[in-house]
Protein backbone atom coordinates (compact mmCIF):
# COMPACT_ATOMS: atom_id res chain seq x y z
CA UNK A 1 0.00 0.00 0.00
CA UNK A 2 1.49 3.51 0.38
CA UNK A 3 0.41 7.37 0.45
CA UNK A 4 1.92 10.75 -1.40
CA UNK A 5 1.29 13.65 -1.59
CA UNK A 6 2.55 16.82 -3.40
CA UNK A 7 2.38 20.80 -3.68
CA UNK A 8 4.18 22.72 -6.12
CA UNK A 9 5.49 26.22 -5.21
CA UNK A 10 2.29 28.39 -5.64
CA UNK A 11 0.34 26.44 -3.49
CA UNK A 12 3.28 27.01 -0.28
CA UNK A 13 4.00 29.27 2.19
CA UNK A 14 7.54 28.97 1.59
CA UNK A 15 6.95 28.61 -2.34
CA UNK A 16 8.74 25.50 -2.30
CA UNK A 17 7.83 22.30 -3.57
CA UNK A 18 7.05 19.69 -1.01
CA UNK A 19 6.24 15.86 -1.58
CA UNK A 20 5.67 13.28 1.24
CA UNK A 21 4.88 10.08 1.20
CA UNK A 22 4.15 6.85 3.60
CA UNK A 23 5.47 3.66 3.07
CA UNK A 24 2.39 0.90 4.22
CA UNK A 25 4.06 -2.38 3.93
CA UNK A 26 4.47 -5.49 6.42
CA UNK A 27 4.18 -4.58 10.26
CA UNK A 28 7.90 -6.68 10.75
CA UNK A 29 9.24 -5.76 7.89
CA UNK A 30 12.84 -3.71 8.40
CA UNK A 31 12.81 -0.86 6.20
CA UNK A 32 16.40 1.18 7.04
CA UNK A 33 17.37 4.89 5.08
CA UNK A 34 20.06 4.43 2.32
CA UNK A 35 22.37 6.66 0.90
CA UNK A 36 24.39 6.02 -1.90
CA UNK A 37 26.59 8.65 -3.66
CA UNK A 38 27.22 9.46 -6.87
CA UNK A 39 28.79 7.56 -9.42
CA UNK A 40 30.64 6.85 -12.70
CA UNK A 41 30.38 3.18 -14.67
CA UNK A 42 32.45 1.68 -17.22
CA UNK A 43 31.20 1.09 -20.91
CA UNK A 44 29.23 -2.02 -20.94
CA UNK A 45 28.63 -2.23 -17.19
CA UNK A 46 25.34 -3.77 -15.46
CA UNK A 47 23.29 -3.31 -12.67
CA UNK A 48 21.96 -6.06 -10.26
CA UNK A 49 18.32 -4.99 -8.86
CA UNK A 50 16.08 -6.89 -6.95
CA UNK A 51 15.23 -9.69 -9.04
CA UNK A 52 17.04 -9.13 -12.67
CA UNK A 53 20.22 -7.39 -13.90
CA UNK A 54 20.03 -4.64 -16.34
CA UNK A 55 22.80 -2.29 -17.95
CA UNK A 56 23.77 0.49 -16.30
CA UNK A 57 24.28 3.68 -17.37
CA UNK A 58 27.29 6.24 -17.32
CA UNK A 59 26.70 8.26 -14.46
CA UNK A 60 24.53 7.58 -11.47
CA UNK A 61 23.89 10.78 -8.96
CA UNK A 62 23.55 10.49 -5.40
CA UNK A 63 20.21 9.86 -4.17
CA UNK A 64 19.41 8.42 -0.42
CA UNK A 65 15.81 6.25 0.36
CA UNK A 66 13.99 4.16 2.36
CA UNK A 67 14.51 0.54 1.15
CA UNK A 68 12.84 -2.79 2.91
CA UNK A 69 16.05 -5.09 3.97
CA UNK A 70 15.23 -7.50 1.18
CA UNK A 71 15.25 -4.98 -1.58
CA UNK A 72 17.52 -3.23 -4.18
CA UNK A 73 15.75 -0.23 -5.05
CA UNK A 74 13.75 2.48 -2.54
CA UNK A 75 9.99 2.90 -1.29
CA UNK A 76 10.89 6.41 -1.65
CA UNK A 77 13.80 8.93 -1.82
CA UNK A 78 15.68 12.12 -3.18
CA UNK A 79 18.09 13.09 -4.92
CA UNK A 80 21.43 15.40 -5.29
CA UNK A 81 19.12 17.52 -8.10
CA UNK A 82 16.07 17.88 -6.07
CA UNK A 83 13.93 15.11 -7.21
CA UNK A 84 11.50 13.06 -4.77
CA UNK A 85 9.75 10.07 -6.23
CA UNK A 86 7.64 7.26 -4.32
CA UNK A 87 5.82 4.68 -5.63
CA UNK A 88 2.15 2.97 -4.37
CA UNK A 89 1.14 -0.76 -5.61
CA UNK A 90 -2.43 -0.26 -8.16
CA UNK A 91 -4.64 -2.91 -8.67
CA UNK A 92 -5.37 -3.55 -12.84
CA UNK A 93 -7.19 -6.12 -14.46
CA UNK A 94 -3.98 -7.17 -16.29
CA UNK A 95 -2.27 -9.65 -14.38
CA UNK A 96 0.77 -8.99 -13.64
CA UNK A 97 3.68 -11.16 -15.64
CA UNK A 98 5.16 -14.35 -14.54
CA UNK A 99 8.44 -13.40 -15.73
CA UNK A 100 10.95 -11.13 -12.94
CA UNK A 101 11.15 -7.57 -14.18
CA UNK A 102 11.56 -4.62 -12.33
CA UNK A 103 9.57 -4.16 -9.23
CA UNK A 104 8.13 -0.47 -8.24
CA UNK A 105 10.98 0.08 -5.80
CA UNK A 106 13.29 -0.76 -8.25
CA UNK A 107 12.04 1.74 -10.67
CA UNK A 108 12.11 4.71 -7.84
CA UNK A 109 15.59 4.45 -7.43
CA UNK A 110 16.67 4.35 -10.68
CA UNK A 111 14.38 7.07 -11.98
CA UNK A 112 16.48 9.01 -8.66
CA UNK A 113 19.66 7.39 -10.21
CA UNK A 114 19.46 8.78 -13.59
CA UNK A 115 16.82 11.72 -13.41
CA UNK A 116 17.75 15.41 -13.32
CA UNK A 117 14.55 16.71 -13.22
CA UNK A 118 11.01 14.97 -12.52
CA UNK A 119 10.08 14.79 -16.60
CA UNK A 120 13.20 12.92 -16.83
CA UNK A 121 13.32 10.44 -13.92
CA UNK A 122 9.57 9.93 -15.51
CA UNK A 123 11.14 8.80 -18.73
CA UNK A 124 13.66 6.80 -17.14
CA UNK A 125 11.24 4.93 -15.26
CA UNK A 126 8.37 5.00 -18.72
CA UNK A 127 11.51 3.10 -20.64
CA UNK A 128 12.71 0.88 -18.01
CA UNK A 129 8.95 -0.25 -17.50
CA UNK A 130 8.76 -0.98 -21.43
CA UNK A 131 12.10 -3.04 -22.25
CA UNK A 132 11.37 -4.95 -18.65
CA UNK A 133 8.03 -5.18 -17.11
CA UNK A 134 7.20 -5.42 -13.42
CA UNK A 135 7.53 -9.05 -12.76
CA UNK A 136 8.73 -10.58 -9.21
CA UNK A 137 8.03 -10.74 -5.83
CA UNK A 138 7.53 -6.86 -4.31
CA UNK A 139 5.08 -7.39 -1.22
CA UNK A 140 7.41 -9.76 0.81
CA UNK A 141 10.52 -12.23 -0.67
CA UNK A 142 8.22 -14.60 -1.08
CA UNK A 143 5.35 -12.93 -1.80
CA UNK A 144 3.47 -11.67 -4.48
CA UNK A 145 4.11 -8.85 -7.40
CA UNK A 146 2.27 -5.91 -8.38
CA UNK A 147 1.89 -3.01 -10.91
CA UNK A 148 2.73 0.54 -9.89
CA UNK A 149 1.98 4.17 -9.94
CA UNK A 150 4.44 6.97 -9.22
CA UNK A 151 4.50 10.38 -7.92
CA UNK A 152 7.44 12.36 -9.07
CA UNK A 153 8.39 16.02 -8.10
CA UNK A 154 11.37 18.63 -7.85
CA UNK A 155 11.34 22.44 -7.57
CA UNK A 156 9.27 23.12 -10.54
CA UNK A 157 6.96 20.45 -11.57
CA UNK A 158 5.31 17.48 -10.73
CA UNK A 159 3.80 14.21 -12.26
CA UNK A 160 1.50 11.30 -11.47
CA UNK A 161 2.59 8.12 -13.47
CA UNK A 162 0.25 5.04 -13.77
CA UNK A 163 1.26 1.76 -14.92
CA UNK A 164 0.02 -1.43 -16.13
CA UNK A 165 2.83 -3.80 -16.78
CA UNK A 166 4.25 -2.41 -19.89
CA UNK A 167 1.55 0.01 -20.34
CA UNK A 168 1.75 3.75 -18.68
CA UNK A 169 0.09 6.75 -18.96
CA UNK A 170 1.25 10.55 -16.48
CA UNK A 171 -0.21 13.85 -16.35
CA UNK A 172 1.61 16.91 -14.38
CA UNK A 173 0.12 17.91 -11.19
CA UNK A 174 -0.05 21.06 -9.24
CA UNK A 175 -1.42 19.70 -5.85
CA UNK A 176 -2.15 15.67 -5.77
CA UNK A 177 -2.39 13.16 -3.36
CA UNK A 178 -1.81 8.95 -4.46
CA UNK A 179 -2.81 6.09 -3.16
CA UNK A 180 -3.37 2.52 -3.89
CA UNK A 181 -5.66 2.86 -6.70
CA UNK A 182 -5.87 4.11 -10.40
CA UNK A 183 -6.77 8.10 -10.20
CA UNK A 184 -5.89 9.02 -13.54
CA UNK A 185 -8.85 9.83 -16.00
CA UNK A 186 -9.37 11.04 -19.69
CA UNK A 187 -7.05 13.44 -18.97
CA UNK A 188 -3.75 12.35 -19.36
CA UNK A 189 -0.82 14.09 -20.94
CA UNK A 190 1.28 11.37 -22.24
CA UNK A 191 1.68 7.55 -22.29
CA UNK A 192 2.89 4.65 -23.71
CA UNK A 193 2.83 4.18 -27.63
CA UNK A 194 -0.30 2.09 -28.71
CA UNK A 195 -1.87 2.76 -24.97
CA UNK A 196 -5.19 3.70 -26.56
CA UNK A 197 -5.25 0.90 -28.93
CA UNK A 198 -3.54 -1.55 -26.46
CA UNK A 199 -6.67 -0.84 -23.86
CA UNK A 200 -9.38 -1.56 -26.68
CA UNK A 201 -8.47 -4.31 -28.18
CA UNK A 202 -7.88 -5.77 -25.05
CA UNK A 203 -11.58 -4.81 -23.95
CA UNK A 204 -10.89 -2.64 -21.12
CA UNK A 205 -12.07 0.77 -23.05
CA UNK A 206 -15.33 0.21 -25.38
CA UNK A 207 -16.39 4.02 -25.54
CA UNK A 208 -15.75 6.43 -28.56
CA UNK A 209 -14.00 9.02 -26.13
CA UNK A 210 -10.63 8.99 -25.11
CA UNK A 211 -9.67 6.39 -22.29
CA UNK A 212 -10.57 7.31 -18.82
CA UNK A 213 -6.79 5.47 -17.47
CA UNK A 214 -8.57 4.60 -14.01
CA UNK A 215 -12.19 3.89 -15.40
CA UNK A 216 -10.43 0.98 -18.13
CA UNK A 217 -7.51 -0.22 -16.13
CA UNK A 218 -9.14 -0.18 -12.09
CA UNK A 219 -9.59 -4.01 -11.20
CA UNK A 220 -13.32 -4.44 -9.82
CA UNK A 221 -13.05 -7.21 -7.31
CA UNK A 222 -10.23 -5.14 -5.63
CA UNK A 223 -12.31 -3.49 -2.22
CA UNK A 224 -12.41 0.32 -3.24
CA UNK A 225 -12.70 0.86 0.90
CA UNK A 226 -9.35 0.68 1.53
CA UNK A 227 -7.78 3.41 -0.70
CA UNK A 228 -11.21 5.43 -1.60
CA UNK A 229 -11.02 6.94 2.60
CA UNK A 230 -7.29 7.74 2.24
CA UNK A 231 -7.60 9.28 -0.68
CA UNK A 232 -10.74 11.57 -0.36
CA UNK A 233 -8.95 12.52 3.30
CA UNK A 234 -5.64 13.58 2.03
CA UNK A 235 -7.51 15.37 -0.71
CA UNK A 236 -9.24 17.43 2.37
CA UNK A 237 -6.23 17.97 3.94
CA UNK A 238 -4.54 19.64 0.92
CA UNK A 239 -7.15 21.88 -0.03
CA UNK A 240 -7.97 22.92 3.62
CA UNK A 241 -4.25 24.69 3.37
CA UNK A 242 -3.99 25.77 -0.49
CA UNK A 243 -1.21 28.57 -0.59
CA UNK A 244 -0.36 27.50 3.00
CA UNK A 245 1.32 24.25 3.25
CA UNK A 246 4.60 23.56 5.05
CA UNK A 247 6.51 21.28 6.43
CA UNK A 248 4.20 21.08 9.08
CA UNK A 249 0.93 20.54 7.46
CA UNK A 250 3.20 17.72 5.56
CA UNK A 251 3.87 15.61 8.53
CA UNK A 252 0.47 16.27 10.27
CA UNK A 253 -1.28 14.90 6.62
CA UNK A 254 1.17 11.63 7.13
CA UNK A 255 0.17 11.54 10.74
CA UNK A 256 -3.50 11.62 9.86
CA UNK A 257 -5.86 9.44 11.46
CA UNK A 258 -9.20 11.27 10.16
CA UNK A 259 -8.35 14.01 12.42
CA UNK A 260 -7.73 11.88 15.84
CA UNK A 261 -4.39 12.02 17.69
CA UNK A 262 -4.52 8.14 17.66
CA UNK A 263 -5.72 5.82 16.12
CA UNK A 264 -7.95 3.53 16.93
CA UNK A 265 -10.68 0.90 15.16
CA UNK A 266 -13.35 2.04 17.30
CA UNK A 267 -14.18 -1.74 16.93
CA UNK A 268 -14.07 -1.73 13.18
CA UNK A 269 -12.84 -4.55 10.74
CA UNK A 270 -10.73 -4.76 7.67
CA UNK A 271 -14.01 -4.71 5.93
CA UNK A 272 -15.05 -0.94 7.35
CA UNK A 273 -13.35 2.07 5.86
CA UNK A 274 -12.82 3.89 8.83
CA UNK A 275 -9.91 0.94 9.39
CA UNK A 276 -7.37 2.67 7.04
CA UNK A 277 -6.54 5.81 7.71
CA UNK A 278 -3.20 7.61 6.56
CA UNK A 279 -1.11 6.85 8.89
CA UNK A 280 -1.82 3.21 8.48
CA UNK A 281 -2.35 0.12 11.60
CA UNK A 282 -4.37 -1.67 9.02
CA UNK A 283 -3.21 -5.09 10.03
CA UNK A 284 -3.40 -7.48 8.24
CA UNK A 285 -3.25 -5.57 5.73
CA UNK A 286 -0.87 -3.00 5.66
CA UNK A 287 1.08 -0.63 8.33
CA UNK A 288 2.98 2.25 8.10
CA UNK A 289 6.71 1.40 8.43
CA UNK A 290 8.79 4.57 6.97
CA UNK A 291 7.66 8.11 5.90
CA UNK A 292 9.40 10.93 4.07
CA UNK A 293 8.72 14.48 4.13
CA UNK A 294 11.17 17.21 1.37
CA UNK A 295 10.96 20.29 1.06
CA UNK A 296 13.10 20.67 -2.84
CA UNK A 297 14.37 24.11 -2.85
CA UNK A 298 15.61 23.90 -5.90
CA UNK A 299 18.08 22.42 -8.69
CA UNK A 300 20.04 20.38 -5.60
CA UNK A 301 18.94 19.32 -2.16
CA UNK A 302 22.42 18.30 -1.04
CA UNK A 303 22.73 20.77 1.93
CA UNK A 304 18.93 21.10 2.20
CA UNK A 305 16.93 18.98 4.48
CA UNK A 306 15.23 15.64 3.98
CA UNK A 307 12.83 14.64 7.04
CA UNK A 308 12.68 10.71 7.58
CA UNK A 309 10.41 8.61 10.02
CA UNK A 310 10.91 5.04 10.99
CA UNK A 311 7.66 2.68 11.88
CA UNK A 312 4.42 4.48 12.36
CA UNK A 313 5.28 7.98 12.15
CA UNK A 314 2.42 9.14 14.91
CA UNK A 315 4.70 7.10 17.46
CA UNK A 316 8.11 8.49 16.47
CA UNK A 317 10.05 11.70 15.12
CA UNK A 318 10.93 13.11 11.74
CA UNK A 319 14.57 13.50 11.74
CA UNK A 320 16.11 16.17 9.62
CA UNK A 321 18.44 14.53 6.98
CA UNK A 322 21.39 16.32 4.27
CA UNK A 323 22.68 14.54 0.72
CA UNK A 324 25.65 16.64 1.13
CA UNK A 325 27.22 14.70 4.44
CA UNK A 326 27.29 11.30 5.63
CA UNK A 327 24.36 9.88 6.69
CA UNK A 328 24.51 7.83 10.20
CA UNK A 329 24.72 4.45 10.33
CA UNK A 330 22.02 3.51 12.25
CA UNK A 331 20.03 4.72 9.76
CA UNK A 332 20.99 2.14 7.53
CA UNK A 333 21.11 -0.72 9.73
CA UNK A 334 18.29 -3.33 9.64
CA UNK A 335 18.68 -4.94 13.02
CA UNK A 336 20.75 -3.91 16.23
CA UNK A 337 23.68 -6.62 16.91
CA UNK A 338 26.49 -6.02 19.11
CA UNK A 339 25.61 -2.66 20.75
CA UNK A 340 25.21 -1.18 17.52
CA UNK A 341 22.07 0.76 17.39
CA UNK A 342 19.56 0.62 14.78
CA UNK A 343 16.70 3.08 14.25
CA UNK A 344 13.93 1.21 12.72
CA UNK A 345 13.92 -1.56 15.03
CA UNK A 346 14.14 0.55 17.59
CA UNK A 347 11.54 2.60 16.45
CA UNK A 348 9.43 -0.36 15.34
CA UNK A 349 9.60 -1.63 19.14
CA UNK A 350 8.08 1.56 20.65
CA UNK A 351 5.28 1.51 17.85
CA UNK A 352 4.54 -2.13 19.31
CA UNK A 353 4.15 -0.61 23.11
CA UNK A 354 2.58 2.52 22.01
CA UNK A 355 -0.23 -0.24 20.07
CA UNK A 356 -0.99 -2.07 22.93
CA UNK A 357 -3.47 0.94 24.09
CA UNK A 358 -3.00 4.06 21.54
CA UNK A 359 -5.24 5.92 23.35
CA UNK A 360 -3.18 6.27 26.64
CA UNK A 361 0.37 6.03 24.71
CA UNK A 362 -0.16 8.57 21.70
CA UNK A 363 -0.44 11.92 23.19
CA UNK A 364 2.32 11.15 26.08
CA UNK A 365 4.90 10.15 23.04
CA UNK A 366 3.62 12.97 21.12
CA UNK A 367 4.27 15.47 23.39
CA UNK A 368 7.61 14.03 24.16
CA UNK A 369 8.61 14.08 20.54
CA UNK A 370 7.37 17.42 19.84
CA UNK A 371 9.51 18.83 22.55
CA UNK A 372 12.67 17.36 20.72
CA UNK A 373 11.53 17.80 17.25
CA UNK A 374 11.39 21.84 18.46
CA UNK A 375 14.98 21.69 19.84
CA UNK A 376 16.21 20.08 16.85
CA UNK A 377 14.66 22.03 14.53
CA UNK A 378 16.46 25.05 16.05
CA UNK A 379 19.37 23.44 16.00
CA UNK A 380 19.20 22.96 12.47
CA UNK A 381 18.35 26.64 11.26
CA UNK A 382 21.72 27.02 13.38
CA UNK A 383 23.40 24.74 11.65
CA UNK A 384 22.00 25.52 8.18
CA UNK A 385 22.91 29.39 8.85
CA UNK A 386 26.58 28.42 9.03
CA UNK A 387 27.11 26.53 6.08
CA UNK A 388 25.11 29.00 3.74
CA UNK A 389 28.29 31.00 4.26
CA UNK A 390 30.92 27.95 4.11
CA UNK A 391 31.95 27.87 1.11
CA UNK A 392 34.34 24.64 1.95
CA UNK A 393 32.12 22.04 0.22
CA UNK A 394 34.35 18.97 2.62
CA UNK A 395 33.59 21.70 5.75
CA UNK A 396 30.17 21.71 4.73
CA UNK A 397 29.68 17.69 4.79
CA UNK A 398 31.42 17.80 7.87
CA UNK A 399 29.42 20.04 9.98
CA UNK A 400 25.79 18.26 8.03
CA UNK A 401 27.28 14.86 9.47
CA UNK A 402 28.02 16.11 13.06
CA UNK A 403 24.63 17.46 13.45
CA UNK A 404 23.01 14.45 11.67
CA UNK A 405 25.05 12.24 13.97
CA UNK A 406 24.15 14.37 17.27
CA UNK A 407 20.40 14.25 16.10
CA UNK A 408 19.99 10.81 15.40
CA UNK A 409 22.03 9.37 18.51
CA UNK A 410 19.76 12.38 20.40
CA UNK A 411 16.63 10.34 19.27
CA UNK A 412 17.27 6.77 18.85
CA UNK A 413 18.08 7.39 23.05
CA UNK A 414 14.62 9.18 23.44
CA UNK A 415 12.90 6.04 21.39
CA UNK A 416 14.51 3.71 23.93
CA UNK A 417 13.52 5.50 26.60
CA UNK A 418 9.81 6.16 25.20
CA UNK A 419 9.45 2.42 24.53
CA UNK A 420 10.94 1.54 28.53
CA UNK A 421 8.51 3.81 30.02
CA UNK A 422 5.73 2.95 28.17
CA UNK A 423 6.13 -0.90 28.49
CA UNK A 424 6.98 -0.15 32.37
CA UNK A 425 3.33 1.15 32.16
CA UNK A 426 1.70 -1.38 30.17
CA UNK A 427 3.18 -3.50 32.99
CA UNK A 428 1.89 -2.11 35.98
Amino acid sequence: MCDSAVALGAETARGHTLFAKNSDRKACESQPFLQFREAHHAPGSRVRCTHIEIPQVAETYAVAGHSPWWVWGFEHGVNEHGVAIGNHTVFSNEPIEEAPGLIGMDLVRLGLERGRNAREALEVIATLVESHGQGGAALGPDAAGYHNSFLLADGGNAWRLETSNRHWAARQVRLEACTNHYGLDAKWDIASRGFEGWARAVGYWTRAERVDVAAALRNPHVPGHITEGRARRARELLEARRGRHDVASFTALLRDHDGDAAWSSDGATPADERYFTLCAHSAPVHRTTASLVAELRGPSVTASPVWIGFATPCTGIFLPVYLAGTLPASLARVEEADGAPAAWPRFHRLDVAVSRDPARHTPFVRTRWARLEERIDAERRVVERAVAAEADATATADALSDFMEHTTTVALEEAETLANEVEAAEAR
